[in-house]
């Protein structure tokens, strides 16, 4: 039995969190690498997502092992950069964390609306999740390019087929939307009291 798309995201999770309940950096970011494969199978429709989260992941993965023990803990690559003022630089793992927490809350927006709307055409389901998430921090020439991608999403049913070779990807969803959100919420919280929840592209 292969699992479905998302089983080793699935099993991923499980040690997201340290025993004192932190984030733990290479869990989360092993977890958000699971989900790459999952982007390819939009093909060119979401390219533009995919590769803003991959190279967020690899930000952050490189400043990690530069140090392991240092930066083992999710928070500790953004609290430098807080202190020193460089937190807003776009090539910061501030950005970075806040940039790869909002592509994440983006595929949990889409997958909701995949698992909680049967009927939507793939297309709608994207939309509407951009509209919901990651619409209201870009700027117009990167919403016109995400408009014009989802008009290359596949068909729906295709699409299924393509991520589904199990009779329980309808559950995996679910527990994928569930499980992930309180750790993208955390994210946000974290980023909030550090005064860049809110930052614009």
């Amino acid at each position: 039995m292969a699992g479905s798309v998302f089983t080793s995201a699935l099993e991923g999770m499980k040690h997201v969190k340290s025993e004192n309940g932190e984030m733990l950096t290479k869990h989360f970011l092993d977890v958000c690498k699971q989900l790459l494969p999952v982007l390819d199978k939009f093909g060119a429709a979401l390219s533009p997502v995919k590769s803003d989260v991959a190279n967020n992941i690899s930000r952050l993965e490189t400043k990690y092992s530069s140090n392991p023990s240092e930066f083992n803990l999710l928070y500790s690559l953004v609290r430098p950069e807080i202190e020193a003022k460089t937190a807003k630089s776009s090539s910061s793992c501030t950005n970075a964390l806040l940039w790869l927490t909002r592509g994440m809350d983006y595929l949990v927006e889409l997958f909701r609306n995949l698992h909680d709307n049967p009927d939507w055409p793939l297309s709608k389901a994207c939309t509407e999740a951009y509209n919901k998430t990651l619409k209201k921090w870009h700027n117009w020439i990167a919403s016109s390019g995400f408009s014009v991608g989802i008009k290359l999403a596949p068909e729906r049913k295709k699409f299924m087929e393509i991520i589904g070779e199990t009779a329980d990807l309808t559950s995996d969803i679910q527990k994928f939307c569930t499980n992930f959100s309180p750790l993208l919420e955390e994210n946000h919280k974290f980023l909030d009291s550090v005064g860049m929840d809110n930052l614009k592209a």
